[in-house]
């Protein structure tokens, strides 16, 4: 533990947003887990799964979560097989 004051603040303020970010994380591998499922067993809905996939990807991206080449790739592999399964 540090002994400096502003430095107990960083402390402090590094475990609120870790929290965060590791909810946020959590959330967005949800919704690439449904939509990977909904690709998977050809559900009905898979266009507006995918579609919520790519928000959340996107909204990592601007929230400093994903690179943003990392979120061009899950989000063309998204749609690449959407693509396949709508053909």
């Amino acid at each position: 533990m540090p002994n400096i004051k502003s430095a107990k603040k960083r402390v402090k303020v590094i475990a609120v947003k870790t929290q965060r970010n590791k909810a946020y994380t959590s959330s967005l591998r949800t919704a690439i887990k449904k939509a990977d499922q909904a690709l998977a067993n050809s559900a009905d809905n898979k266009a507006e799964v995918v579609a919520a996939a790519v928000k959340k990807i996107d909204q990592a991206v601007t929230k400093g979560i994903l690179h943003k080449n990392t979120a061009a790739r899950k989000k063309s592999s998204l749609a690449l097989r959407l693509n396949k399964s709508n053909a």
